[in-house]
């Protein structure tokens, strides 16, 4: 146990050397209106989803950072909550690609297969949902104010400074508490205990039983937090690579599935619409693939 300080402080420095710069340079983009620019290019396939062209800097705000940040950008525009919850689908699958696949990959799968998963799970659910919601719902005439908007980029990067700041602090101190919870449930043999209560679903879910506890602290929590004990497993090689990778395909559909997903009800998004779906969506990915390694071996 007495181990886990180091290992969470190494895993937290792997994460915020990472995190930091991208966060940096995505404000920057954002603050010379190049997101917006790109944007627009992704019109098109927006309009096909029931979704303003608009609508698309949500998204791609969305998969650059955090769900945080995709609900201030659609906090600004004026959008139905039929629009809104089909956009809160697919930027909950797709949210913080650049970090997370990075984690993923650091925890053993390739990262354009992850990418590839999550843009193309990202569009098949709008399509599921502009298919099956009800043609109206409520009016949404901006969440937030926009007062602060015009801000001058020494307050833009003042403000990035902060918000690093409380990152950099939440993310030592969540990952030196995951790893000693860990550390303390295997030093009395506790960990065996949640791994059997949900074993049954795992296996329904086409992942292995020693992926519970990773499992269950990813859809708590959110898959960057419970990095740190993904990263502890597959150095250690308790964790084998096949199974690890099945659980970053599910996980990188569905994860943080108590918080982000809180985040959008506060809103007025109905948790039905965008919880159930991507449990679906994961299982259907790590059985296509389990199908697919079949395949292969024939």
């Amino acid at each position: 146990m007495y181990n886990s300080l180091p290992k969470a402080l190494k895993s937290a420095w792997w994460m915020l050397k990472m995190m930091i710069p991208v966060s940096l340079g995505v404000t920057l983009l954002q603050y010379f209106g190049m997101l917006q620019t790109f944007s627009q290019l992704l019109n098109p396939l927006f309009h096909l989803v029931g979704l303003p062209g608009e609508s698309a800097l949500v998204f791609i705000t969305s998969a650059l950072l955090s769900v945080y940040s995709c609900i201030a950008v659609i906090g600004t525009m004026v959008l139905d909550m039929r629009q809104i919850t089909i956009l809160a689908l697919m930027c909950l699958i797709s949210h913080n690609m650049i970090v997370e696949t990075a984690i993923q990959r650091r925890a053993g799968s390739r990262w354009m297969r992850i990418v590839v998963i999550r843009l193309t799970c990202s569009i098949i659910a709008a399509v599921f949902l502009n298919w099956v919601l009800p043609g109206e719902l409520s009016a949404v005439h901006g969440i937030f104010s926009k007062e602060n908007q015009a801000q001058t980029l020494y307050l833009l990067l003042l403000n990035w400074a902060e918000s690093s700041l409380r990152l950099t602090l939440k993310i030592i101190l969540i990952v030196s508490g995951l790893l000693y919870l860990q550390e303390l449930l295997k030093e009395f043999d506790l960990l065996k205990y949640p791994v059997k209560i949900l074993s049954p679903w795992m296996r329904f879910m086409g992942l292995s039983e020693k992926t519970a506890f990773q499992w269950f602290v990813a859809y708590v929590i959110g898959l960057a937090y419970g990095a740190a004990i993904m990263f502890e497993e597959v150095d250690s090689g308790r964790l084998p690579g096949s199974d690890a990778n099945f659980l970053n395909l599910h996980l990188a559909i569905s994860h943080s599935q108590l918080e982000d997903t809180l985040l959008f009800v506060t809103i007025g998004v109905g948790a039905v619409w965008i919880t159930f779906p991507r449990i679906l969506l994961a299982m259907a990915v790590v059985w296509l693939y389990r199908l697919e390694l079949t395949f292969r071996k024939k």
